[in-house]
């Protein structure tokens, strides 16, 4: 039986212009015992001005791992997001992500397929995702580092979707990290899809829909960068846990929603029910 643990994505933070090292006390300060911090490659103004929590893969990765250990938490694993369906983007992206969370102290990064090439087929853009993965996994796979696959985009947005793309690559190091939110803004049922991939299920992001976004666009989207606090909305918390909890490994709930306040909410509430 696997354990459920309670971390915050680092989006929680995106509106109040401050950094990654506040983010983190933050986060420790409403009682996370882990974050999920984003990456990106390059430089960009708000992130180097302290006005923006995403952390450069051009600073040394020491850095989140000490301010992790400064607020007495963890990394649950790296937002390492980037279009498996362009590789002139996502190949070498991918990897140094990889190679960036060993030294982070974790060994999960999580990505989706992206934003497609409005040129590309569907088929075309498969064996480009399979190019990407494959690559990123013999980098993976001699660190200990499991790459999740999110529904998120045009091909994950279905159960057979996203199992067609968890196969591309035969490797221990693909796995799923399972979105709540998404998979019901898709149109599909969460609980019933996360039972059906919890056997291959690395970490999760605990994403609530209100009933006002439910109503507005279940079934139009294919995604949505944050959600509302734990509890107030639509996604049965009670089952989701219960299914983690017969997992054979321990599994983060990574939560994502769009302000501090809802992230002290989102805890409290999800920890009322474990």
């Amino acid at each position: 039986m696997g354990k459920v643990l309670l971390g915050v994505n680092m989006e929680y933070v995106r509106h109040e212009d401050k950094n990654f090292e506040w983010g983190v006390k933050k986060a420790a300060e409403l009682g996370y015992e882990y974050c999920e911090p984003m990456v990106h490659w390059g430089r960009e103004l708000l992130s180097e001005a302290g006005y923006f929590h995403s952390v450069s893969m051009l600073d040394d990765p020491l850095r989140i791992k000490r301010a992790c250990d400064q607020a007495g938490i963890k990394v649950s694993s790296l937002s390492g997001h980037c279009p498996l369906c362009k590789p002139e983007i996502s190949t070498e992206y991918l990897k140094q992500a990889i190679r960036f969370a060993v030294e982070c102290g974790t060994n999960i990064v999580n990505t989706d397929e992206g934003p497609k090439p409005d040129w590309t087929t569907e088929e075309e853009d498969h064996v480009l995702m399979r190019y990407v993965l494959m690559e990123a996994a013999k980098v993976a796979e001699p660190r200990g580092v499991e790459i999740g696959i999110e529904m998120h985009q045009q091909y994950s947005k279905t159960p057979a979707g996203t199992d067609r793309i968890y196969g591309l690559v035969d490797s221990p190091a693909i796995g799923i990290n399972f979105d709540t939110g998404n998979s019901y803004l898709a149109g599909e049922d969460p609980i019933k899809w996360l039972e059906h991939v919890k056997d291959r299920l690395i970490h999760l992001h605990a994403k609530d829909i209100s009933v006002e976004q439910s109503n507005d666009e279940r079934g139009q989207v294919t995604g949505t960068p944050v959600g509302c606090a734990c509890g107030d909305g639509v996604i049965d918390w009670a089952a989701v846990i219960k299914i983690c909890q017969s997992c054979s490994r321990d599994i983060v709930f990574s939560v994502e929603c769009g302000t501090v306040e809802q992230a002290g909410r989102s805890i409290e509430h999800l920890k009322g029910l474990l």
